[in-house]
This record gives structure tokens, C-alpha cells and sequence, in this order.
């Protein structure tokens, strides 16, 4: 199978929710140069409450890059000192995180319901997914492949003229969900395909041949919260006895690697890869999907948002998959 990760430049919104603010939090750039620097930095973040940005831990830190991460307002300050103690180039890319997202809140009125512009949130998406499927039944079926954990609906649109035996093309949106762009980017795919579909040969040509599945928001859960709660939430919102902290990330959830390099096993961090392979409801129901249809599926690609890259599975060892010239 053929599958690989598409991130896109991440783009930030806010929700104007009742939760946190980010009033005074900011987002700095720093120059790794050796392995002295990459120490350094995991030592800051051993002592600090850093959010890693790029890449997603500390323990992803390489000689000969750059490093992005949002620091507390309360913390800015021992951050930039302990930096320029050490002599560490960095930037402040956004001095300010919490005007920068109330900036970016779209503030003007517009009608109810879904938009392609804007962002949308969860219940808007869904009323879209059965919108979309209703105003193009020759195109577009809607299906159910599970529930979260606080139990909403996983929607699966299935994207194609009909067929018999077409292979397909497995699209996916919203793994973290502070990655707005995501889901707004499967919307967008949708919206293009039904837009194009008969008009341009490329478009015909390819829904003639292949079926899509489009999953526009896997991490549902954790989509609602950074609209109501806190918009820079990462995770699902599962929980677990044992632990006050709450949370998976999915990405980090397959039987793939499982919570080798990369990934943490302690609940509180960004990157907790769960108490066991596919133990979050919505990993499981994905996975399940793709082996029930492994004879039909040919690409996987996975949409995440931050940085501009490419990524190869299975991403838990920098070595190059046996189909690389391929991919």
C-alpha cells in the first residue's frame, strides 16, 4: 500500500470559547546547531512547560534544524534568559498568542451554516457531511465506521461514481485537534470534487477510476474541545484509571512502532502513545476500516498541519520504507 503524510502550514483561529485565552504566550524559533544545543534545549524543556511545535518533542530534537515551541506567559521570560545564557539563536516568531488567535477569529457576521472560507465547527461539519452527500447522491455516500470515546459519530464519505471493483484512495482530516486546517482542508477536497467532477478532464477522470474516502474529522473529541475549552488542544479526550491527565495522541496510537522513538508512555505528555496499541476508540475504528477494505485501498494519506513536509511511514525510525522510489 502506498501511504504517506501531507502537513501543511498551520493556520490558527480562535473560537472565542470560555477556556484559555493564551493572553501573553509566545512562539519561538531556535537555531540547533549540535548536539550541545539539542541538551540544551531538552534540558529547558525538562524544567519548563514547553509545547513543541516542530517537531512534536524534545526527543525528535536534531543537530541542523530549527526548533518551534509556544512557552507559558509565566515562563517567557526564564525561557529567554536560560537561552541567552547559552548563547542559542532563536526568534520570537508570535510575542503574543493570544491576540494573534483573537485576530484571526472571524468577528464579521455571516449566515448560519457551513462555509468553505471559515472554519467550522463540529456540529456544523456534521450537518455538512449529510448536506453534501444529499446534494450529490451520484457522487457521494455518507457511512458510519464508529464512535469516540465521549460517543459521537466518526462519518466516512465516500467520494466516486459508481463502480464495481474500483480501487480507492483513503483520505484522512483532524488527527490533532488544535490542526484546524485539516478537517478544512477535507471539506475543501469535497467541495473540489463535486465543483470539478464533469468539467475538467483530470477530476472526471480520477473519480471514474478511484473511490475516496474522506474522513473529515477523526479526533472529534478533541476538535469540540479547542472550540469550547482550550483551542491549542492536541489530543483525544479519553481517559484512563491510574492518571489525572487526559488524552491520547492518535497519531502515536497504531500497532506500528508502538510507542518506540517518538512517542511517550507517560499520560501528561503531547505525545502519550496511549496505555496500549489502538486503545483509543478512534485509532481502533480507522485501523479496523483500512484492514475490512486492505483489497481495495491503495494510498492512505493523512493531513496534518505545522511545518512543510512530506513524511513516509512509518515515521518511528529515520530509515527509508522498501518502496521508497515508489513513493
Amino acid at each position: 500500500m502506498l501511504v504517506f503524510s501531507v502537513l501543511v502550514t498551520v493556520a490558527l483561529a480562535s473560537a472565542h470559547h470560555s477556556g484559555e485565552h493564551y493572553e501573553g504566550e509566545k512562539v519561538f524559533r531556535v537555531n540547533v546547531e549540535d548536539e550541545n544545543h539539542v541538551s540544551l534545549l531538552q534540558e529547558l524543556a525538562s524544567t519548563n512547560q514547553i509545547d513543541f511545535w516542530k517537531p512534536d518533542s524534545a526527543t525528535q530534537i536534531k543537530p541542523h534544524s530549527t526548533v518551534d515551541f509556544r512557552v507559558k506567559a509565566g515562563d517567557s521570560v526564564t525561557v529567554e534568559d536560560f537561552m541567552e545564557q547559552n548563547e542559542l539563536q532563536y526568534e520570537v516568531l508570535i510575542s503574543n498568542l493570544g491576540s494573534v488567535l483573537e485576530a484571526q477569529f472571524d468577528s464579521l457576521a455571516r449566515a448560519t451554516g457551513h462555509s468553505y472560507v471559515k472554519y467550522n465547527n463540529w456540529e456544523t461539519i456534521e450537518a455538512w457531511t449529510q448536506e453534501v452527500t444529499s446534494e450529490n447522491p451520484d457522487l457521494i455516500s455518507r457511512s458510519t465506521i464508529g464512535t469516540t470515546f465521549e460517543g459521537r459519530t466518526i462519518y466516512l464519505l465516500k467520494v466516486g461514481k459508481a463502480g464495481s471493483n474500483k480501487p480507492a484512495i483513503f483520505i484522512d482530516c483532524g488527527f490533532h485537534a488544535r490542526e484546524w486546517i485539516s478537517p478544512a482542508f477535507c471539506q475543501w477536497f469535497v467541495r473540489e470534487a463535486v465543483r470539478t467532477y464533469g468539467n475538467e478532464i483530470q477530476t472526471t477522470e480520477l473519480l471514474d477510476k478511484f473511490d475516496f474516502y474522506v474522513l473529515p474529522v477523526l479526533n472529534i473529541d478533541g476538535y469540540v474541545y479547542t472550540w469550547t475549552k482550550a483551542r491549542m488542544w492536541r489530543k483525544t479526550r479519553s481517559t484512563y484509571s491510574g492518571s489525572s491527565c487526559i488524552g491520547t495522541d492518535p497519531n502515536r496510537n497504531f500497532d506500528a512502532g508502538w510507542c518506540s522513538i517518538g512517542a511517550s508512555s507517560s499520560p501528561c505528555d503531547e505525545t502519550y502513545c496511549g496505555p496500549a496499541a489502538e486503545s483509543e476508540k478512534e485509532t481502533k475504528a480507522l485501523a479496523d476500516f483500512i484492514r475490512e477494505n486492505l483489497s481495495s485501498i491503495k494510498a492512505y494519506l493523512t493531513i496534518h498541519s505545522y511545518s512543510q513536509m512530506l513524511l513516509y511511514p512509518y515515521s518511528y525510525a529515520y530509515k527509508l520504507p522498501e518502496n521508497d522510489i515508489e513513493l
